[in-house]
């Protein structure tokens, strides 16, 4: 169950999931207990769903910085939470500092929680893919390191059975310029990062990094995919 993958709170090495009142934008607290409810401003969709989501309604998915993954999933039509996070490597309780140094074997990734009755996992997985550069080993953009690298982390045999496939299809229909590396490997535990990092681009739209980088892929995406906005 996903249940034995995800940690989060001031004692992060006890697993739990998030909710979408924890991880939905702008709210979620690294620091907050994991019963605690947030009700401002929460959307229908996300008041509509259980706490616990099951693996078959969660991804999570490396694509580089994780402001800009992040920044992406929350404006797709039936995402109802996302949240940021480190997850791939041998460090327990790893922060952005050491992952930033390249040797704990984290991945700066997002968790996605979404609704099935609104946009299937494929859907999800083209998304992901058209929004980073899956051809880049360890690198996107100027953003150089094994924490982004390309990387779906599957929770279930149905995820890396459609990962693959697409995956598959992509490669045989010469979509990208050159060989694709994205790895697609089962999930053994998702960190979430540090509150400050969660909703980062709605927060700071005027970072550089966020003017430089974010908003232009972000703005990129809302015309490839307009059908699947919010």
């Amino acid at each position: 169950m996903i249940k034995s993958w995800f940690s989060q709170g001031n004692d992060r090495s006890q697993p739990q999931v998030l909710s979408p009142g924890q991880a939905r934008a702008g709210q979620y607290s690294a620091s907050q207990d994991s019963t605690s409810q947030d009700t401002a401003g929460q959307d229908s969709a996300a008041n509509g769903l259980a706490a616990q989501q099951s693996a078959a309604n969660t991804i999570v998915v490396g694509g580089g910085c994780f402001w800009c993954t992040e920044a992406v999933f929350l404006a797709v039509r039936g995402v109802v939470a996302v949240a940021s996070g480190y997850s791939g490597g041998i460090q327990n309780d790893p922060d952005y500092e050491s992952i930033c140094t390249g040797t704990t074997g984290h991945a700066e990734v997002v968790s996605v929680q979404f609704d099935p009755s609104s946009i299937n996992l494929k859907t999800l997985y083209q998304i992901f893919f058209a929004t980073h550069d899956p051809t880049t080993l360890n690198r996107q953009g100027y953003d150089s390191g094994t924490q982004y690298r390309s990387v779906i982390f599957t929770l279930d045999e149905e995820q890396d059975r459609v990962a693959r496939g697409l995956f598959a299809e992509l490669e045989a229909a010469k979509v990208f310029a050159a060989p694709m590396v994205t790895e697609i490997v089962p999930l053994k535990r998702f960190w979430i990062a540090e509150s400050y990092h969660q909703n980062y681009f709605e927060r700071n739209p005027f970072q550089g990094y966020c003017v430089g980088v974010v908003a232009p892929k972000v703005t990129k995406f809302r015309k490839q995919f307009a059908k699947y906005l919010k």
